[in-house]
């Protein structure tokens, strides 16, 4: 897993919470690298998960709940960090119908050993989008807060359900707009 996740959510947890909750929070982890990312930088999604834990054990939030809320929190972060992603780029629904074919290819331009998780769309009108993720890290709950932050980016009223799914796939997500 790439850095500048890590560092993302080390800021999180400092705006959301405290410098010292951070502390804490590396502290109980036991972390093998101490809690010092660079951004660049490529690390076990283990430590990941370690650290939410750790949140979810401080703060009482369910580790699912810090998770979603982590995923909002960086796409906002990747709004400020990458706007070149959003130009010409019109509702949720088409930003994240092209996550593999534009975003993931711009990722890997700049990251060429990040290992992204694949979004296949398996639907797409004006209404409903389907996409179904594939990932051995299995953050179902990290893309759906991504998606929660792309549709507040949006601003559209989107509703967002997911189940398990075979075929190779981890999890089918289902957008719908709503009226």
């Amino acid at each position: 897993m790439k850095g500048v996740v890590f560092t993302e959510f080390l800021g999180m947890v400092e705006e959301q919470f405290s410098a010292d909750m951070v502390d804490d929070v590396i502290d109980d982890a036991q972390l093998p690298h101490g809690g010092a990312y660079t951004t660049v930088g490529t690390y076990p999604h283990q430590e990941m998960v370690a650290m939410v834990v750790a949140l979810s054990q401080h703060s009482g939030i369910a580790v699912t709940d810090l998770v979603r809320a982590f995923g909002k929190h960086l796409f906002g972060r990747f709004v400020v960090g990458f706007p070149s992603f959003f130009q010409g780029v019109d509702n949720a629904f088409q930003f994240l119908s092209g996550i593999e074919d534009i975003i993931h290819v711009e990722v890997l331009k700049l990251y060429p050993d990040a290992e992204l998780p694949r979004f296949d769309v398996e639907h797409h009108d004006a209404q409903r989008l389907v996409l179904l993720y594939h990932s051995p890290r299995h953050f179902e709950d990290l893309a759906e807060g991504l998606m929660q932050g792309c549709v507040a980016h949006f601003g559209e009223q989107i509703a967002i359900t997911r189940e398990p799914a075979a075929h190779g796939a981890s999890h089918r997500f289902h957008l719908t707009r709503q009226s």
